[in-house]
């Protein structure tokens, strides 16, 4: 064997046992009560830790043009600091391009990610353009192994209604399932240009302009469209009450629709855009009140949503500063790749979630999903991808000790007590005890089928 983890506890989605991992050639080999039988020169004790599947998050832009910049994290970066928050899959949205085929978007991409990624990486397909034969370029990507697709209902780059619909048609007819952001963008600029003309251009009214109901109506429209198709929908950074409930009802009339929230809804409410860095806050959609906050921790327990993962999407400071006292002027995203895991692992320590809950959202869940069939758990035959938990380590959140190229970010100061101290990546490790020990061009490009057999 190349790697022996011993005398942990081991978590499933299921259940939580005392046992020992055994790992060869990057894949779980054994798992077992006692596997001291095995000859192993590489043992790592883990008694007093919890051992887990390494966290997926299914939402992140690393390199992403935006708001007149380029995020802070790049591929390296970025997949640096998930390995170093226990994050072992980070999938990444490629934006197409107008007259872009879809299979040149991945290829695109790919390109610049392969070099970089330190830990195993996946792609959405953002789509732009339609016309001609592009749609129907669709099925070139689910067959190459990225059956997952984005379209945004905000930006001056999203869609319209019709070509969500047809896009939502294609995906029914080619195995793939549609992520959507949903807010509602004409309503969106209306409220922009109004409070504008007011000279309300604060921070604030960057929540004020994007309030419950705009994300809530197209949270409606999304689902209406997708359950009179039957075409499965994922709706993605779900942050608000009344979209919890369209996505409940759907459920119980056995419609195939998913929804994900994030850490930044879980723990901040819009009182965030009241503070003197209310602009480090900036996302889209806004950190809503405290009763939609209530709404996504009910449903998160309840399993009416069933990912978190982060929009990874952070900026420097001097960028955020654009618009400090001109909301529209400042690019949308926060920080979370490196917090998520420990920020979930640490509610499950404190007895807000379980740890098999924490596994789920985090690992199984998004893997199920999004047909990552060798990730998302402690099996043996699938990736080794293992995170090692001191619940008894104290950590409080500092930019200086994160590992991404951000100069801020929102998590400064946020208390946790359990932390991951160990992170393998395919059986390598990739972090220890506050250190990255991986290197670029690591991860490997993870190819995805949502065939039926796949997401049992």
């Amino acid at each position: 064997m190349d790697l022996m983890i011993k005398n942990g506890t081991i978590v499933t989605e299921k259940e939580m046992f005392r046992g020992d991992i055994a790992v060869k050639d990057g894949i779980i080999a054994a798992i077992g009560k006692n596997l001291s039988d095995i000859p192993c020169e590489n043992v790592v004790d883990a008694e007093g830790k919890l051992v887990l599947p390494g966290a997926i998050d299914a939402h992140t832009h690393l390199a992403m043009p935006f708001g007149g910049t380029i995020s802070a994290d790049g591929y390296y970066a970025g997949t640096r600091a998930a390995a170093c928050g226990g994050t072992t899959t980070v999938f990444d949205f490629a934006l197409q391009d107008f007259n872009e085929k879809m299979l040149d978007v991945v290829k695109r991409r790919d390109a610049l990610a392969a070099p970089e990624a330190a830990v195993d990486y996946a792609f959405h397909v953002g789509v732009k353009d339609v016309h001609g034969d592009l749609l129907d370029s669709m099925k070139e990507a689910v067959e190459f192994g990225v059956p997952s697709f984005k379209v945004f209902m905000v930006y001056d780059f999203g869609v319209t209604d019709g070509v969500f619909y047809q896009v939502l048609e294609k995906a029914k007819e080619i195995g793939a399932l549609i992520c959507v952001h949903a807010e509602n963008n004409e309503l969106v600029n209306t409220l922009v240009e109004r409070y504008a003309s007011e000279g309300k251009t604060a921070p604030w009214y960057h929540y004020m302009s994007r309030p419950e109901f705009v994300e809530a109506e197209a949270d409606f429209r999304a689902i209406s469209w997708a359950k009179s198709l039957d075409a499965p929908l994922y709706i993605v950074h779900l942050a608000n009450k009344k979209g919890v409930e369209y996505v409940a009802k759907a459920k119980e009339e056995g419609y195939q629709i998913y929804a994900e929230t994030c850490p930044q809804y879980l723990n901040f409410t819009c009182d965030v855009y009241k503070r003197d860095d209310a602009r480090n806050f900036v996302c889209s959609p806004p950190m809503k009140g405290q009763e939609s906050q209530d709404a996504l921790w009910k449903a998160l327990k309840q399993g009416v949503i069933d990912t978190v993962a982060t929009d990874h999407c952070p900026f420097q400071q001097s960028e955020k500063d654009w618009g400090k006292d001109d909301f529209r002027k400042i690019p949308n995203g926060c920080a979370g790749v490196e917090n998520m895991y420990p920020y979930m692992l640490a509610k499950a320590n404190n007895g807000e979630i379980t740890f098999m809950k924490a596994v789920e959202v985090c690992s199984s869940n998004p893997a199920r999903i999004f047909g990552c069939i060798q990730k998302g758990s402690l099996t043996v035959g699938k990736d080794a991808d293992i995170v090692i938990y001191d619940p008894e380590k104290d950590f409080t959140v500092a930019c200086e000790t994160m590992h991404s190229d951000y100069d801020h970010t929102i998590w400064e100061g946020t208390k946790l007590h359990g932390y991951p101290v160990k992170t393998f990546s395919r059986g390598r490790l990739v972090y220890d005890n506050g250190e990255f020990k991986g290197e670029p061009g690591w991860g490997k490009l993870i190819k995805r089928s949502l065939s039926p057999k796949n997401l049992k």
